[in-house]
């Protein structure tokens, strides 16, 4: 017994010791899962860990001043205080951005699924000081084709209203680089090959956006004064009835080594609310259809020097007039000058609508068509430099211009003649320096000139804001914009 009991209380010892051993031992770890690379997207992506996703961050951080803008960094002094030319207009404005954008993808037996998001913060000249604003640009899902959400248009150009220029005040053409909601499909057919279809809202880019789509000449509405006809706006916002049938758009597109060539087209629906806007027993006119069509040229390895290129595009629209004047930009014009003869001041005003109707009446719709492009050229690797330009008409036809002279008689009085068809013509250089790899600082200069169709003075009235009342001389108008920019990109 002795000797079993010793047996025991020595193995118990032993146990002891080496699980006070064991007690000093480090525990194995868990294996950590590293970021990966993920090189089947291009470069910038990597692997969400325990996933097979792949995710790429991006964005840039802007800061930019425009001089002799309006309302916005370079946005040409055509409207508002600045086209006044008072003393309450910004006419140096800052502006500083940040963009960030989520990239992801993934492969499965269907093919890869994709989702964007890009998002900006924004602080202007006017803002509250510890303001500003938020805006999503992007934000869609992409599969097997499809395209559902905020994009850029299938209408649009690669450049969109930017073939060579740093800002988005470039008209002639489409410009939807801030995205617009859409249904869409693209067919890849080889060798560069493509086509689109899509379904898009047409409620911001397409409808009202500064000025009605539409409106009724004869003035029913609270809006029906001198101020805003001679702000180029017509008769108020109210006669755009809501939204009903989205645009349809179309596009093919050849991408090649030499470059680009695009066709667009679309078909936009427009309706009018009633012809009074606060009585619906008051009927409306009937609803109408509008087109736009779109060809672009891009061409690269120019014999001037590696990089170079020239950026084309023409658009033309009936009843469709945003995409040729306005995307991001406003599409309502009035631009007061000097050396006037008879009168206080001279005018030239400018109003892009789809359409136009007198109370019974149809809608009359609006013509534009517009040339935008760019020669890019590249002195060495860090500067740049490029030559832009645009030229923009809008004719509202016989019947429509003279629905549209007729109310602004009716506003304004006066002895003037004409008709309210009106073009604009822009001319502009870049230059850009970019000292290191995704650092730029750019400068841009833009002629602006609004060359309209009416001759003679208004009677005597009060266009709003800090104008007399007085006789104004209808008169072609010019300007220029300068902005500097210096943008990071990550």
């Amino acid at each position: 017994m002795k000797f079993v009991k010793g047996l025991m209380l020595g193995s118990t010892a032993v146990l002891m010791a080496t699980a006070a051993q064991a007690a000093d031992l480090p525990l194995k770890a868990k294996a950590v899962e590293y970021v990966k690379v993920c090189s089947l997207y291009g470069a910038g992506f990597y692997y969400i860990p325990g996933t097979d996703t792949c995710i790429k961050l991006g964005g840039y951080t802007r800061a930019e001043t425009a001089f002799n803008a309006s309302g916005m960094t370079e946005t040409p002094a055509w409207n508002g205080a600045a086209g006044q030319q008072n003393r309450l207009a910004n006419t140096t404005i800052s502006r500083v951005r940040q963009d960030l954008n989520i990239d992801t993808r993934t492969a499965t037996e269907y093919g890869v699924v994709r989702t964007y998001f890009d998002s900006v913060f924004t602080w202007t000249t006017g803002d509250a000081v510890a303001g500003g604003s938020l805006g999503v640009y992007f934000a869609f899902v992409q599969f097997a084709g499809f395209t559902f959400g905020k994009a850029v248009s299938q209408f649009s150009t690669p450049w969109n209203g930017a073939p060579g220029n740093i800002t988005s005040n470039l008209l002639g053409g489409d410009d939807t680089s801030t995205g617009v909601n859409q249904v869409s499909y693209t067919a890849e057919f080889g060798n560069g090959v493509s086509g689109s279809i899509s379904l898009e809202d047409q409620s911001s880019y397409r409808q009202a956006q500064g000025v009605s789509s539409v409106f009724n000449t004869s003035g029913l509405g609270g809006t029906n004064t001198p101020a805003t006809w001679l702000s180029g706006a017509g008769v108020g916002t109210s006669y755009t009835a809501g939204t009903q049938i989205p645009d349809i758009v179309g596009k093919v597109r050849v991408d090649q080594a030499w470059g680009l060539f695009q066709v667009s087209a679309a078909a936009h629906q427009i309706r009018a609310s009633y012809y009074n806007p606060s009585l619906e027993t008051s009927g409306h006119p009937d609803d109408k259809w509008g087109y736009a069509v779109l060809a672009a040229l891009s061409l690269k390895n120019l014999p001037t020097g590696p990089g170079d290129s020239i950026n084309l595009d023409a658009t033309y629209a009936d009843g469709a007039i945003r995409y040729v004047i306005g995307g991001t930009s406003p599409n309502n014009f009035s631009m007061y000058g000097n050396g006037a003869i008879g009168a206080y001041q001279t005018i030239a005003i400018g109003s892009a609508v789809d359409g136009l109707f007198t109370t019974g009446g149809g809608i009359e719709t609006t013509k534009a068509w517009g040339i935008r492009g760019a020669f890019n050229h590249n002195w060495t690797p860090q500067w740049a430099t490029s030559i832009f330009g645009a030229y923009s008409s809008v004719d509202f036809g016989s019947a429509g211009g003279a629905l549209y002279t007729t109310g602004l008689r009716n506003a304004v009085g006066g002895t003037f003649v004409g008709n309210p068809n009106f073009n604009i013509a822009q001319i502009g250089t870049r230059t850009a320096w970019t000292p290191v790899k995704n650092l730029t600082l750019s400068g841009e200069v833009i002629y602006t000139r609004i060359d309209q169709n009416y001759t003679g003075n208004t009677g005597a009235v009060n266009p709003g804001a800090t104008k007399p009342t007085a006789v104004y001389q209808f008169k072609d108008q010019d300007t220029w914009t300068g902005a500097v920019r210096v943008q990071r990109t990550f």
